[in-house]
């Protein structure tokens, strides 16, 4: 039975770690690439055969390996668990993950870090993978902390550069602070339901009482867990930052997997979000302020990949506002579309990177369509994906999220709107600056132009046929569809539709609706076009004056310093308060005070040591007049 291979799913990627960590240096490049994807590709065919098994019986498959912590009554197993949302999301990790190692043989060929920086990826996908088979809360959170780790060793891979080092510090403290919040929630959800297991938790929690407090803590808890991971505001900032890594880390953790581990813990947990409504009108919230956020910031911006990473801040909030209205399969159909179109992006990005000789400003760009034509059309249909037009992928889970969001709150689906709007705005901004009008580079980059080999440009390729067809698992049944995706996941939800039916647009609404959203894309890409599709108008360079809105987009509404003022800055200078005043003088103070006692004490005994026989007798006879004296007056 395929489930006695469950464990080669992840044990595979880990081996890949240690064989080519320990030869980085020995093991040529060619073999350290081939087994690395092997490492991944083979787990991609087992978690094939597990989603046909899943897919088939429509039973989940649990397997249990030894009883790892046993506390008094409490048991936590070392188990993994198959079911309809995890074996969906072995297929994304491990498909988009052997496409991402392909395309990096090509992308890293030439850098001499080739085989640390396969071992690293080896090392996420294990991470990942533990984080979505765990059948408890504690296994998911040993992934979660792993990939944070990993997420950190990437993003600083070229650690000698000072900035890039900084943001992999930045990205590990931020993901610390939700992780923080996820903790406690593990500790209050053992302390109420007596079990970090799935399958206890929420049987117990589905026979509390709606809006139960403790689950609107448990939630909320981790709630903010999930902000961190999927960086949504307030920390979201560390994701842009993010960008330092080299490109494919960009689309394998910040676009198709990690990021959406947030997501994952959320579906995962429907019941007690369900039962939990502050925590999901703190959730639609959060989701809406950072689509509008990262959209408006993402306009402004001219590095190529700093677009992409709003853009990947401002659909995770799609998703969460998704989450926040309840509607669990089209925020979990955004994570599949999204994993598609987003790590189609941003290899697009790299592949343009590759071509200009490491250059990112999209205004050194211009006129590269006919130089990198497979770069250019599928960018493009990655472009139309994330746009939300139809057939393409994109356009599907959009929708879906939206409809949901109308049928909770007009205002905030005219919200939702708008921030569709800027994503199609800003993404053919992108299209027409780096791909349109002439070339702005220098004449050493002109002359290097080249497409990307085929390592690269295969794996865009498919991905770009995924963003197509993709969306095809989820057609809505106004457009004569029966949404499988739906259909596959409804077992997940069996306790929260009991609490809360869905509730279904009509057809005729939704038909109207897919047309506003569709139209309000169109008109965004004919103004970019009207804008910058001539290659004319380019964006204001570094140092000449910006129109204040324009300026405050750029500078990211300041958020990154306004944290330095109000919490690094702080922090600084109470610990230089506590180093200079408390360490050294209290704390330091005494221990030296003690010491200077000792030492100067034991200069004056010291005389007393005058290697005098005589005067050695005469103390004595002091010393035992002293104890009779003593005796006597204590009689």
């Amino acid at each position: 039975m395929i489930s006695n291979y469950i464990w080669l799913i992840p044990i595979l990627p880990l081996l890949g770690f240690i064989i080519n960590g320990l030869g980085r240096n020995t093991l040529p490049k060619n073999l350290i690439g081939l087994l690395a994807s092997l490492m991944v590709l083979i787990p991609f065919v087992l978690s094939v055969m597990l989603f046909l098994s899943v897919k088939n019986s429509g039973q989940l498959i649990t397997v249990t390996y030894f009883e790892w912590i046993k506390a008094g009554k409490l048991s936590i197993p070392f188990s993994f668990l198959v079911d309809q949302l995890s074996s969906l999301m072995l297929l994304i990790i491990t498909g988009v993950g052997f496409l991402i190692h392909i395309y990096s043989i090509g992308y890293m060929h030439d850098d001499e870090g080739f085989g640390k920086f396969f071992a690293y990826l080896n090392l996420f996908i294990f991470f990942m993978l533990l984080l979505v088979l765990g059948s408890n809360y504690i296994i998911l959170f040993i992934g979660w902390e792993g990939v944070g780790l990993c997420s950190y060793l990437l993003i600083g891979f070229w650690f000698t550069n000072p900035d890039y080092a900084d943001a992999a510090k930045k990205a590990f403290v931020m993901n610390r602070i939700g992780d923080l919040g996820f903790l406690i929630a593990i500790f209050v959800m053992i302390a109420t339901f007596g079990s970090a297991s799935f399958t206890d938790v929420f049987l117990k929690a589905a026979t509390l009482k709606f809006g139960d407090p403790t689950l609107t803590l448990i939630t909320v808890l981790l709630f903010i867990g999930a902000t961190g991971k999927s960086a949504q505001i307030p920390l979201f900032t560390w994701l842009p930052d993010a960008m330092a890594g080299p490109t494919p880390v960009s689309a394998l953790i910040h676009a198709a997997t990690m990021v959406t581990a947030g997501i994952y813990m959320i579906v995962r947990s429907n019941v007690l979000f369900t039962f939990a409504p502050f925590t999901q009108h703190l959730i639609a919230g959060v989701g809406l302020a950072t689509i509008l956020l990262a959209a408006i910031i993402a306009v402004a911006q001219t590095d190529i990949k700093k677009v992409l990473a709003y853009s990947t801040v401002s659909q995770l909030g799609y998703m969460f506002l998704g989450l926040g209205v309840g509607a669990y399969t089209g925020a979990f159909f955004h994570v599949i579309t999204h994993a598609f179109f987003k790590a189609l992006l941003f290899l697009c990005a790299g592949s343009v990177i590759h071509a200009v000789n490491g250059e990112q400003d999209m205004r050194n760009m211009g006129g590269l369509r006919k130089k990198l034509p497979v770069t250019f059309w599928t960018m493009l249909i990655g472009a139309i994906a994330i746009s939300g037009i139809p057939p393409f992928s994109g356009f599907f889970s959009k929708d879906e999220i939206l409809a949901h969001v109308y049928e909770q709150s007009k205002t905030i689906y005219i919200f939702g709107l708008l921030g569709a709007m800027f994503t199609a705005f800003y993404m053919f901004r992108l299209i027409y600056l780096t791909f349109y009008g002439k070339f702005r580079g220098t004449s050493e980059q002109e002359h290097h132009l080249h497409e990307s080999p085929s390592s690269m440009t295969i794996p865009l390729i498919v991905l770009a046929i995924l963003s197509m067809v993709g969306g095809l698992i989820g057609v809505p049944e106004a457009l004569g569809g029966h949404h499988w995706l739906e259909h596959y996941l409804s077992p997940l939800f069996v306790a929260t539709v009991a609490q809360i039916p869905p509730v279904h647009a009509e057809k005729t609404t939704e038909l109207v609706l897919m047309c506003a959203s569709v139209g309000g894309a169109v008109l965004a890409i004919i103004w970019a076009f009207t804008k910058y599709g001539k290659g004319s108008n380019l964006p204001v360079a570094e140092g000449e004056d910006r129109t204040p809105i324009n300026a405050i987009a750029y500078h990211k509404f300041y958020i990154d310093e306004l944290y330095d003022l109000i919490i690094r800055k702080p922090l600084d200078a109470a610990s230089k308060f506590f180093y200079k005043v408390i360490d050294l003088k209290v704390i330091d103070g005494f221990v030296n005070g003690l010491g200077k006692v000792s030492i100067e004490s034991s200069k004056g005994l010291r005389l007393l040591q005058t290697g005098n026989v005589g005067f050695y007798i005469f103390v004595m006879v002091i010393g035992i007049i002293a104890m009779m004296a003593y005796s006597l007056f204590r009689i």
